[in-house]
């Protein structure tokens, strides 16, 4: 049996088994069966990818079975093994097993824990589903499975009202981009008559400057096909205009959004565009919708990120500014530095998100980080490992000697952004860069708020309740939390008795090691992603420039400068404003409130899509609802028939005197008339 039959299949085993087994087996087994098998699905997976690094890895396809026979449509379930699905395999498949770890502690006290690892599995196996695709109809079948399981996992605790929501606003909002998609498969099939994507992109160059009619007019066919299916790629990376449901999926337990954000669910768009990217390159307007869309996403998601007070929506807005990168370079044509961003970003990624999960942990569930502080001596190696996170985000490092994972990733970005020599290129590069000083702000705000200063944890609700609990178990009455309330702030020695303390063993695990991958996976892999080489490592897996990648290499000494000058920048704002002097921010809030509120509403995209959107469907609906079932439908149908039948009822009831000769009255007058009736005719 093909290794990659394993890799796929056994984490649906194991969720098939957690998720109809879990109260047979118990919540221990269940654990022990899923993180298992993710984990051995990780250890064939590296040797599939190193393979391909050594350059000794073959392209492959391995067929499953035949599934869809019907006219010209022929699919077969095939898993395709080339460089671009081995990325993805150690990608989707490390970052998951260590979630699986990292949830032992995480949910240890949730009753409901097959359940939740059954669809963590779940998840996984509609990713690698994806990402092994050998068809269009395969990759929209695993495409749909992790929107389900998406929504199965970010409404996992269905108890609160505000997870429902965001569950139903991720999977209504994915719909529209799925619908996209759905058109440019259809459309695909309809130009070249088969959905096998190798055949596909053969056939791609043939088709550039072909004109099609669509809605009355001739246009681009493949322009159409690559616009149509870039619409299915913002919905699932969060782009802008489809972006709305990504922050809310923080209602999710952490793991969840580490899952989601890093390694499966919003990576799907970044890899479809690079797997079609023969297809894209054939149309200019693609490639230059695709940069604009992803540049805007960048500047978009880093300013809004620059406000938030939630730890979790902070590192998902930096997700949806961090895929515009990997978009942007996309458009430019740098395809395999897109890639490589999307390799790095995972491990430093998932390593903030479990990081930010293991200080919820330590602070009994409060997200809020102006309830936070002082905390780098409570939870020592949960700070480290953020710090690292925050150094490979920021992209720092010394250029010709050693730089963090985002060093290397993100000014390959920039470079060929600006090497491109595009407009769409030149323009990504000027936001690419003022997103990356906001980048560096926000995370180094983060990383000052969460972990300097005095404590503020007296102020926190959590924590309040967490104190009160302990003091009413050891039978205690005290006023240090009335008294630290009164003054807004509390020492560390003297926060109502309350001492955060350090994650279990079993969720510093994933932390260390995923801090590895964010210190080291930017240097070690530089050379095969991004090097003008890099068309030995990828093999036309993707569409690859050589031209480029020369090109980025040689740009002018202060765009390779750029990158530091403005990480360089973010830090020092953040520096003075959170630890030198602490009230810049409230001075800056109150001297430019609009712009403040703007950005807190997240630039009033929610708002103005309840007005264009929410509420015309809410009022038609109920419209329909109120005159249409039940004044017109209700009204004449079954409501209608149960007045006449009551109606009947009561006039019939009159004839029911119960004297024995009105009933043979009646009795005779029916036979007068039905004789009459059989005279008239027989006559």
């Amino acid at each position: 049996m093909h290794p990659i039959v394993l890799i796929v299949f056994l984490p649906l085993l194991a969720a098939l088994v957690a998720g109809l087994g879990g109260r047979v087996i118990g919540k221990l087994a269940a654990k022990v069966i899923t993180t298992g098998a993710l984990f051995l699905s990780c250890a064939l997976s590296w040797p599939i990818f190193l393979s391909f690094v050594m350059g000794g890895g073959e392209a492959q396809v391995v067929p499953v079975l035949d599934w869809i026979r019907s006219g010209d449509l022929v699919v077969d379930w095939a898993l395709r093994v080339d460089t671009l699905t081995a990325v993805m395999l150690v990608v989707v498949t490390t970052v998951s097993s260590l979630v699986h770890l990292y949830s032992w502690g995480y949910m240890e006290e949730d009753p409901s824990q097959p359940r939740f690892f059954a669809y963590l599995s779940l998840f996984t196996f509609a990713m690698l589903m994806l990402v092994t695709a050998d068809s269009l109809v395969q990759m929209f079948f695993g495409w749909e499975g992790v929107g389900l399981a998406s929504y199965l996992l970010i409404g996992f605790w269905y108890h609160k009202p505000s997870a429902n929501a965001a569950a139903l606003k991720a999977f209504v909002v994915n719909r529209v981009g799925d619908f996209g998609f759905s058109l440019g498969i259809f459309g695909t099939f309809l130009v070249f008559g088969t959905v096998s994507i190798p055949a596909i992109l053969a056939a791609a160059p043939s088709m550039a400057g072909a004109t099609i009619g669509f809605a009355g007019m001739r246009v681009d066919v493949m322009t159409l096909l690559c616009v149509l299916l870039f619409i299915g790629a913002m919905g699932k990376s969060a782009q802008l205009g489809l972006h709305t449901w990504l922050p809310d999926a923080m209602e999710g337990p952490t793991p969840v959004s580490a899952l989601i954000h890093a390694a499966t669910m919003v990576t799907a768009g970044v890899f479809m565009v690079c797997r079609l990217s023969p297809m894209f390159v054939t149309s200019d307007t693609a490639m230059m919708l695709v940069t604009y869309v992803g540049a805007a996403t960048a500047i978009f998601a880093a300013t809004v990120a620059t406000v938030q007070n939630d730890i979790k929506r902070v590192v998902a807005y930096s997700t949806c500014s961090q895929l515009g990168y990997m978009f942007f370079a996309a458009g430019s044509g740098a395809f395999g530095a897109s890639m490589f961003h999307l390799f790095t970003h995972a491990f430093f990624k998932a390593l903030l998100f479990l990081g930010a999960g293991s200080v919820i942990h330590a602070m009994h569930h409060e997200q809020d980080m102006r309830y936070y502080g002082g905390l780098r001596k409570q939870i020592p190696l949960t700070f480290w490992a953020m710090v690292a996170g925050t150094l490979a985000i920021t992209g720092v490092g010394i250029m010709g000697v050693f730089g963090f994972a985002g060093f290397y990733s993100k000014d390959s970005i920039l470079e060929s952004a600006f090497a491109s020599g595009t407009t769409a290129g030149g323009v990504a590069f000027f936001l690419g860069a003022l997103a990356a000083l906001l980048t560096s702000f926000y995370s180094w705000r983060l990383i000052f708020l969460t972990f300097f200063g005095t404590a503020r944890w007296a102020g926190s609700e959590h924590i309040q309740h967490a104190t009160h609990h302990v003091h009413e178990d050891a039978g205690e009455v005290t006023s240090d939390l009335d008294s630290a309330q009164d003054h807004g702030h509390a020492t560390v020695e003297g926060t109502a008795g309350y001492h955060p303390h350090e994650s279990p063993v079993s969720m510093l695990i994933p932390l260390g090691l995923l801090a590895f991958g964010a210190v080291f996976a930017g240097f070690a892999f530089e050379h095969v992603f991004v090097s003008p080489e890099g068309g030995e490592f990828w093999r036309g897996s993707l569409a690859f420039s050589e031209q480029l990648a020369h090109a980025a290499h040689e740009v002018p000494l202060w765009v390779k400068l750029t990158p530091l000058a403005v990480m360089l920048a973010g830090l020092a704002i953040a520096y003075r404003n959170y630890i030198a002097r602490p009230g810049a921010p409230a001075a800056f809030v109150a001297q430019f409130s609009g712009l403040h509120n703007f950005l807190m509403h997240k630039w009033y995209f929610d708002e103005l899509y309840d007005v264009i959107f929410v509420r015309p469907a809410m009022a038609l609906g109920r419209f329909f609802w109120k005159r249409g079932d039940e004044q017109t439908i209700d009204r004449f149908g079954p409501h209608g028939a149960a007045v006449a039948v009551g109606f009947g009822n009561r006039l019939t009831a009159r004839l029911q005197s119960g004297f024995v000769y009105s009933y043979a009255l009646v009795m005779l007058l029916g036979l007068i008339a039905a004789t009459s009736w059989v005279l008239w005719w027989a006559a």
